[in-house]
């Protein structure tokens, strides 16, 4: 199953286009498309059953985030070995975890307002947890994500090492620093959902391309180690990592300038087209 977020409603995707959840169902599902976690094996199964016939065209501009109100939005840091090299760090032995606020979040085609000129790129797949997880065993980690969707965790480098921590939450959450889309996607969809290309690029310059089987932690051992300690609720979010290539570690640094449209994409899922805009001038 595809879903996507139109006009604020939640859609079921077909090749023909898109379907309305609630008006077609007869109001069995409601149009709030955080409120289908609750219910996710239910809706597939009405998915299933639904006639191609009645969908519409996509209008691109129309589509948001498909998840808007995550209680939870985990992060997972160095996750990729060649990204972990390039920044100078060992391998780790336990995934590195940090939050980003859910007030950063923005969809596939909106436009980022940069906070400055220090603004890198990081292409992941995010995973959407699809049930209450706790303890959860890493060979069952598949069996609650509800879907899988391309995510940036764009991140303010300046005020990331502003200090002598670094400030990975606040350096990753400013106003559209979490660009999700443009749809979600069910596991089952991929035919082996643990190695999926993903990357991104500026115009016809490539930044990022790797492969999500690269992780050091895939997902199921994600699921596993995070609901060892957190309780994992329904829509809650998990940005897995980010493969080498990123702006800051460039000699010289290259960082997101005004002007430029940031696209990135997942194998199977599709890509994330944002434009950056300039900060706006202070008196």
């Amino acid at each position: 199953m595809r879903t996507a977020t139109i006009d604020d409603r939640l859609h079921i995707l077909v090749d023909a286009g898109a379907i309305d959840v609630h008006t077609t169902s007869g109001g069995r599902f409601a149009p709030d498309p955080d409120a289908a976690f609750e219910h996710w094996d239910r809706l597939r199964d009405w998915a299933d059953t639904l006639d191609p016939a009645r969908a519409v065209p996509v209008d691109r501009a129309r589509v948001g985030a498909p998840v808007r109100r995550p209680r939870q939005v985990f992060a997972v840091g160095a996750n990729y070995r060649d990204h972990a090299a390039e920044a100078g760090f060992e391998v780790p032995e336990s995934p590195v975890v940090f939050g980003k606020f859910p007030s950063c979040l923005t969809g596939p085609y909106d436009p980022v307002t940069l906070t400055g000129t220090t603004v890198d790129w990081e292409v992941e797949l995010v995973v959407v947890v699809g049930r209450f997880a706790r303890s959860v065993a890493a060979e069952d980690g598949w069996a609650y994500v509800a879907g899988l969707t391309v995510g940036q965790d764009l991140s303010e480098r300046t005020v990331q090492f502003d200090g002598p921590i670094p400030q990975l939450s606040l350096a990753k959450s400013c106003p559209g620093f979490g660009p999700l889309g443009p749809a979600l996607v069910t596991p089952d969809e991929f035919a082996d959902p643990d190695d999926l290309r993903l990357g991104c690029s500026i115009e016809d310059t490539t930044l990022q391309d790797g492969r999500t089987r690269d992780m050091v932690f895939p997902v199921p051992e994600l699921i596993a180690r995070l609901s060892a300690h957190c309780t994992l609720l329904p829509g809650d979010l998990i940005f897995t990592g980010t493969p080498a290539g990123v702006g800051a570690v460039r000699r010289p640094p290259r960082f997101l300038r005004p002007g430029e449209t940031l696209v990135s994409h997942v194998e199977g899922i599709g890509e994330l087209r944002n434009p950056m805009v300039a900060p706006p001038i202070r008196p």
